[in-house]
């Protein structure tokens, strides 16, 4: 399934930096990590992902204003960015989608869901 896409995954928690990679790299996915929210921005308007997975509680940066720059400094060229979030609340999806983000995957990663995501927001 992996192909060429290039993918970033923002998430401050090494563990779930450590699974990420592992479930990513069976799919045949090649994944970047950045580490907060600011390392997610640098890295998003210096590289050219297809798609961006991040996690939405970071220090430094959060994933909702990290979401808001990328979008603000790429515009239309910057990838689909898609929410990571271990509680999924009511009005959480409004949220998401207010700040930027194209959908949202809950935590921890089921690999079905993954690669459906992938899949509507690459072809």
């Amino acid at each position: 399934m992996g192909g060429d896409l290039k993918l970033l995954m923002a998430e401050d928690n090494e563990i779930n930096r450590k699974l990420a990679d592992l479930l990513f790299k069976r799919q045949g996915f090649n994944l970047d990590f950045a580490v907060n929210g600011e390392a997610a921005l640098e890295s998003a308007v210096n590289g050219s992902y297809d798609l961006i997975f991040m996690d939405i509680e970071m220090p430094i940066m959060g994933g909702l204003e990290a979401t808001r720059r990328i979008q603000d400094e790429m515009g239309d060229s910057a990838p689909p960015i898609i929410a990571l979030t271990a509680h999924a609340m009511d009005g959480d999806r409004e949220r998401f989608m207010e700040a930027g983000m194209s959908d949202y995957l809950t935590k921890p990663i089921d690999l079905g869901a993954l690669q459906e995501i992938i899949s509507r927001h690459t072809s």
